[in-house]
């Protein structure tokens, strides 16, 4: 008896439910914004912004003005020193620290405990009952999922409230029941120690048949690695032969694809990119052929989408769902049930489709390098890496680039710091190809490199072996939600990575 395949069947008034995005996108995300406003009208930025008199969209956009983290940290401070009723009604108590890493403070978002519910938690049912419908012979419900997340602390020493990675947020507050399915145990998954934390949660869930993995592709692979290494084993599915998904997210898949391929080769293996920030969960793919995912519409998240070029204006221009473009790179505003209004979350996105909505994200409003007119965006960047990969045989680990400004004769460049898990056969020809791509997929990039009059060939600098790692390491950012910087337009984060390349590496 497939006890999926009865469980899955509970999905199935659900996924009618999602199937109304294809035709009522528009009406659903305006009562959405409906709902928001009224549940928050009597809060103080409520009553500030006279949310009672809000009647449409056009109200709200023309008298909310936009926000950033900056706008919003003063009333985040009040209400971690525990005033309420300021962004939203219910009690905030809890704080998803955001690892932000164009800078090195961290952000701290309000979480509700409605957001919990009605954004979070339903974005995992609902990832569950899409997957159950692109693999309808699924055996997920067979064994455990593995759950790979980070860890909590006392907010300004008060028990009562509490930050810490959203992850750690969603176990410590999950249904109890889930707790049956998903491992390692409470207690191991919120350590905040991280190298320790990899040897309890492999130690304990080596015994253990694990069907499901969720969690950030770099740090999932150090565990997948940590344990073949436990075990002996070639391959993941001869320690859990059971294991069919896993859903992903926080950082672009494509770097990592041809390394998982190499620790899990069964192919019954699937991968689905999931897009749960701290600030809300966005969309799931839904389609496996399809790297877009779906736009999730009916939960506490009213959207607004910025043209990329108009970001950093003053009063940018943002406009609703019904308005977006295909293909066209907008950053990403939102306004949510845990009082975040009108908020720029600093992810770009591009739409693909409009029956139902589907996007990819294609960067960070911060992670692009415009050092010379350029404008590079991570999207470009993983293509270029992706084709100098596949055409040298090599694989990556990380990589973070940034450019090198003019010297004495009005040359620059671009230089690429990249780790690989294997090498290609030749770095010259790596840097070409990558060059080459940047190139077709850029015309901005291709401008500038014109006959190398300006802006050089680009320079990849090979990492030694655990530089991000230790990178990473030294900065307190280990395991979680935290991601190496890829592009910069400063050299900022390039000159420390480059020092502690030089510097002699000590075994642990």
């Amino acid at each position: 008896m497939n006890i999926t395949k009865i469980i899955s069947k509970t999905f199935d008034s659900r996924l009618k439910q999602i199937d109304l995005y294809a035709s009522q996108a528009s009406e659903i995300q305006h009562r959405v914004l409906n709902r928001l406003t009224r549940q928050a009208a009597q809060t103080e930025w409520g009553r500030k912004y006279d949310y009672s008199s809000i009647r449409n969209y056009e109200d709200f956009r023309k008298r909310v003005p936009i926000q950033t983290y900056e706008e919003i940290k003063p009333y985040v401070e009040r209400l971690r020193a525990g005033e309420q009723n300021l962004l939203w009604p219910s009690e905030i108590r809890w704080f998803a620290k955001s690892s932000g890493t164009t800078n090195d403070k961290s952000k701290f978002l309000p979480v509700s405990k409605e957001a919990l519910e009605d954004i979070h938690y339903r974005g995992g049912k609902d990832a569950a009952a899409l997957y159950f419908r692109i693999n309808p012979n699924s055996h997920f419900f067979s064994g455990k999922g593995l759950i790979l997340g980070g860890s909590h602390s006392p907010n300004l020493n008060s028990n009562h409230s509490l930050v810490g990675d959203l992850s750690a947020i969603l176990i410590q507050n999950v249904n109890p029941l889930i707790n049956f399915i998903r491992v390692p145990s409470k207690k191991i998954a919120l350590m905040s120690e991280w190298e320790t934390k990899i040897e309890a949660i492999a130690n304990s869930t080596i015994p253990v048949n694990v069907t499901s993995l969720s969690g950030v592709p770099s740090w999932m692979l150090v565990l997948i690695k940590r344990i073949l290494e436990k075990t002996g084993k070639q391959s993941l599915e001869e320690v859990w032969p059971n294991l069919e998904v896993f859903f992903h997210g926080g950082v672009a898949f494509t770097p990592y694809r041809e390394q998982y391929k190499q620790v899990i080769t069964t192919p019954k293996m699937h991968y689905v990119e999931t897009y749960n920030a701290s600030e809300g969960y966005f969309g799931t793919q839904n389609d496996l052929s399809d790297p877009a995912m779906l736009l999730m519409i009916d939960y506490g998240i009213f959207y607004e989408f910025i043209p990329l070029e108009e970001v950093g204006k003053e009063n940018p221009r943002a406009y609703c769902l019904e308005e977006v473009e295909l293909n066209k790179n907008y950053a990403m505003v939102i306004s949510t049930s845990c009082g975040l209004w009108r908020y720029m979350i600093g992810d770009t996105v591009k739409f693909t489709s409009k029956n139902p909505y589907k996007f990819v994200i294609t960067g960070r409003t911060k992670h692009f390098i415009n050092a010379f007119g350029e404008e590079l965006i991570v999207d470009n960047a993983e293509k270029g890496l992706a084709k100098a990969c596949a055409e040298t045989g090599a694989q990556i680990c990380e990589y973070s680039a940034a450019p090198v400004f003019m010297d004495e004769n009005a040359k620059c460049r671009h230089q690429w710091l990249i780790e690989f898990a294997k090498m290609p056969d030749s770095v010259e020809k790596f840097a070409e190809i990558l060059d080459a791509t940047l190139k077709e997929v850029n015309s901005d990039y291709e401008a500038k490199r014109w006959k190398d009059i300006a802006l050089q060939p680009l320079e990849v600098i090979i990492a030694r072996q655990g530089l991000f790692h230790d990178w990473m390491a030294q900065k307190g950012k280990l395991g979680g939600q935290h991601k190496v910087p890829r592009l910069s337009n400063t050299r900022e984060y390039i000159e420390t990575m480059l020092v502690l390349n030089n510097s002699t590496h000590s075994e642990e």
